[in-house]
């Protein structure tokens, strides 16, 4: 059974010069440690490392790390920035370099799509290109500029996904309130905001009824699905009690969490177990978040190692296979 890493980050130079040059609010900070940070503000985003220009660092840190497969993506700020010609112009420089790589590596790179959401039309021609070129699924952030992704302006890329049946990574990005995450003093951002950008994204689709209007979407919830496995006792306790005139789902909470997709980056075996517990191993992939500084390459292959051989099997690649159809 292959290896198949679903979370795994790319970028390309002219997209980080672009960035610079037609960022608005994002700007290039140098950190105490004297590492360059893109910031959105003074909010931390992303720390650009050599392994998200190199395809070849890439497939000799695979070899060595024994993954076979690596479906790459851009991560934040992602294509939410400038006007829509940089908008467009920033996602058609990413997909079109991750679909050389795929070129050249046939056997070992795919790769999700980045789509410029602030213009539905052109967002959607993109997926239409980028589906055409190669890419198996497609890549969104959790919230897109502020706006949620049930926002009804974003309804006509969503059906396009969900005519497809295109699996999508929701990742997080600096979540509302993310100023108050005291930036000053030690970084917030990634370890509690990132976590809760990507529970209320989800557990708005959940509670909205989203999955109902879009029952084909593959929905794939970066780093464990953040909190809400944790949550799913409240959940159902809100189901519950809620008013039945506002109840918008079909379905019980914990009927969705079984529906979609998580990955495995957890940093600790004991949650990803609960992970599992909750959701089910049919349900969970194999991710490492590499080359982030805060990648866990090794840790995702110790903790999957703890499960059963059939579970472990699964995670690693095998849901992987039956998911984006390799």
């Amino acid at each position: 059974m292959p290896v198949i890493d679903i979370h795994t980050h790319m970028f390309t130079p002219m997209w980080l010069e672009l960035l610079k040059k037609e960022g608005g609010m994002y700007n290039i900070k140098t950190r105490p440690d004297g590492q360059q940070e893109v910031f959105r503000g003074n909010t931390p985003v992303v720390i650009p490392q050599k392994g998200h220009f190199d395809y070849a660092l890439r497939i000799q840190h695979m070899n060595q790390a024994g993954i076979d497969i690596s479906v790459v993506s851009l991560t934040c700020p992602n294509v939410y920035w400038g006007d829509e010609k940089i908008s467009c112009q920033a996602a058609i420089e990413s997909n079109d370099t991750m679909a050389q790589a795929q070129a050249t590596y046939p056997d070992r790179i795919r790769w999700f799509t980045s789509l410029p959401w602030e213009y539905p039309a052109r967002a959607i021609e993109e997926l239409d290109r980028s589906c055409k070129n190669g890419a198996v699924g497609v890549m969104v952030l959790a919230n897109i500029s502020g706006r949620s992704l049930t926002d009804s302006f974003f309804a006509p890329i969503w059906a396009e996904i969900n005519r497809r049946g295109l699996p999508v990574l929701v990742h997080p990005t600096d979540p509302p309130g993310v100023d108050m995450m005291d930036m000053t003093k030690f970084d917030l951002s990634w370890s509690v905001g990132f976590m809760f950008d990507t529970t209320l994204a989800i557990t708005r689709m959940i509670f909205e009824g989203f999955f109902d209007q879009y029952p084909d979407l593959k929905i794939i919830a970066s780093h464990g699905g953040g909190t809400l496995p944790y949550l799913v006792g409240r959940f159902e306790k809100g189901d519950e009690v809620e008013i039945p005139t506002r109840r918008q789902m079909k379905r019980k909470p914990t009927d969705y969490l079984r529906h979609i997709y998580y990955d495995t980056i957890t940093y600790n075996p004991h949650s990803l177990q609960y992970l599992i517990s909750v959701v089910g191993e049919k349900q969970v992939m194999f991710g490492t978040d590499w080359p982030h500084q805060v990648h866990d390459t090794k840790g995702a292959f110790a903790n999957t190692a703890l499960l059963s051989p059939s579970t472990c099997a699964d995670v690693r690649g095998g849901n992987a296979i039956r998911v984006f159809g390799f």
